[in-house]
């Protein structure tokens, strides 16, 4: 015979609970992780075992002696001022004006859904507005929007609403703004003030991503690219060293001298700069393969002396134009000598230089004066 299991005795009755121990245990869950707790919280530290789905049973059914019907987010909704998304306060058309005033005051500009949190209205969204706005939630009536009701009562420009536009109008536009300031306008260029209520910024939207009557993927750039001959940044036209060296011949016969990067616009090029072309000759922009300079290119193709990267020197060389210059002249040379005969864009004051200084493969800390009087 199987042996008898033994009696269980009665079930250990739960102790009762109270609407201020659930309140206490609340408030020390708050304190310890800046939050309150929800039914799915686990378990209550210091309760030995409970737990909060325990709590937000016994509160719905007014179990183990607790005095009334209720939920964990409802009682501290009540007692605590949590608020409780399942039992919002209803918004009104007058409610949501005065948030969107107060917006408005603070800020300088009228609401949009996606403006975030209501400064007026702690845990109240301009995107729960607008959601309820639409769809008839919280005590309003549904198929509206914050910018419905903003232009309805506050004359605010309704974006989805804006009359369509036309290259023609928009160039005239542009015109305009040329023929005043001197300058074609941008997308930052603010305010048009031929059209009331309209802004570059509003017309680049449009030309950008479509609506108002054009079909996007466009831009204010693009648009006076193509009908003002308004150079476009960010589409300039490729380059070729072919083009490059063209322009320093006409510039080197035009001033004698050739360009460096700092020598301003291309002239015959325009909107062209040699401080654009030396760094599309750097970086590789603009069909170019990069890693060199304008300096670089004049060097290779042109024979110019490039300051950035003269030969090295050698003491004996130095020796030997110095022999040469006195044997022309019947003077050592000094620093003031100026140019070095027989060597093209040698100077005697840079040779003194690479000899003070220590430049070129020379060893530096002597002089010019101190390296003849050595040498002599």
């Amino acid at each position: 015979m199987k042996p008898r299991k033994p009696r269980r005795g009665p079930a250990r009755r739960r102790p009762e609970l109270s609407i201020p121990q659930i309140l206490a245990w609340a408030d020390e869950w708050f304190e310890r992780t800046g939050k309150w707790p929800q039914r799915t919280s686990g378990l209550i530290p210091g309760s030995l075992g409970e737990k909060w789905q325990n709590m937000e049973n016994n509160l719905r059914r007014a179990g183990r002696g607790l005095p009334l019907q209720t939920t964990l987010a409802q009682l501290l909704a009540e007692h605590r001022g949590k608020r409780n998304r399942k039992d919002l306060p209803p918004y009104t058309v007058e409610q949501v004006l005065a948030w969107a005033d107060a917006h408005y005051q603070s800020t300088g500009a009228w609401p949009k859904h996606m403006a975030g949190a209501i400064a007026a209205a702690p845990g109240e969204t301009w995107a729960a507005v607008e959601t309820a706005l639409q769809k008839g939630q919280r005590g309003l009536p549904g198929g509206s929007s914050l910018a419905q009701v903003l232009t309805e009562h506050r004359g605010m420009r309704n974006e989805k609403a804006l009359p369509s536009l036309t290259e023609h109008q928009v160039l005239a536009w542009a015109d305009a703004h040329h023929q005043r300031e001197r300058k074609w306008p941008t997308s930052d260029s603010g305010a048009i003030p031929d059209a009331p209520g309209e802004t570059w910024s509003g017309v680049e939207t449009a030309l950008q991503r479509g609506g108002r009557g054009f079909p996007g993927e466009s831009s204010l750039a693009r648009l006076l690219a193509r009908h003002r001959g308004k150079r476009n940044l960010k589409a300039v036209p490729a380059l070729t060293e072919e083009h490059i060296l063209a322009w320093a011949d006409a510039h080197h016969q035009r001033t004698g001298q050739w360009p460096s990067k700092s020598s301003g616009p291309v002239v015959g090029a325009p909107g062209e700069t040699w401080l654009a072309v030396h760094s599309a000759l750097n970086r590789g922009r603009r069909g170019l393969p990069g890693g060199s300079t304008l300096a670089q290119l004049l060097t290779c193709h042109r024979g110019v002396r490039n300051v950035q990267a003269l030969p090295a020197l050698t003491e004996e060389q130095v020796h030997a134009w110095a022999e040469e210059h006195y044997r022309r002249t019947g003077q050592w040379p000094n620093k003031s000598s100026g140019p070095v005969v027989g060597a093209p864009g040698e100077t005697w004051l840079a040779v003194n230089a690479s000899l003070r200084v220590g430049r070129r493969g020379l060893p530096g800390g002597s002089s010019l004066g101190r390296f003849l009087a050595e040498r002599r």
